[in-house]
């Protein structure tokens, strides 16, 4: 009976293992499609999104609001697709980075209201992506293998 179990665990580990391909890809693809709309919408708004970066006291708020919405269209798409994703995590990162410093952080009053707030999650994916890359189901990883390199 022991034996059964461990082979039926085993068998089951096996299969969850042929399958790790699958969470980076979604994660990428939902993650990546929220970054590409939110930056889509900033772009097709600009003005109003412009406007909040007066209201926040953000220095030269129309580049910047230009340039933070940018960030968010293009690396959305590069995400999703799994092109340059370690590369694109990291102006996501400072994008967050900048927009608690500046603009959330004041309504923090607690370590849980810190790590309660959206944007540390979204630091915590785009870290994991810096560190994990996009994953096997990825133009990142087609390109490596049309290379000839081998990246686990």
């Amino acid at each position: 009976m022991r034996v059964l179990i461990a082979d039926r665990c085993n068998a089951l580990l096996k299969f969850a293992d042929s399958l790790d391909w699958l969470g980076p890809l979604t994660v990428r693809l939902f993650f990546g499609y929220f970054w590409l709309e939110t930056g889509w919408a900033k772009l097709h708004n600009l003005d109003a999104f412009t406007e909040r970066f007066i209201n926040w006291g953000i220095p030269f708020p129309a580049f910047n609001a230009t340039l933070s919405a940018g960030t968010e269209f293009v690396g959305g798409g590069l995400i999703m697709i799994g092109l340059l994703t370690r590369l694109t995590a990291i102006p996501m990162i400072i994008n967050m980075v900048v927009a608690i410093a500046l603009v959330v952080i004041k309504n923090v009053g607690s370590f849980d209201d810190f790590v309660e707030l959206d944007e540390f999650v979204y630091i915590l994916i785009f870290f994991w992506l810096l560190m994990a890359g996009p994953g096997k189901v990825s133009v990142d990883s087609l390109i490596n293998r049309r290379l000839g390199l081998r990246i686990r």
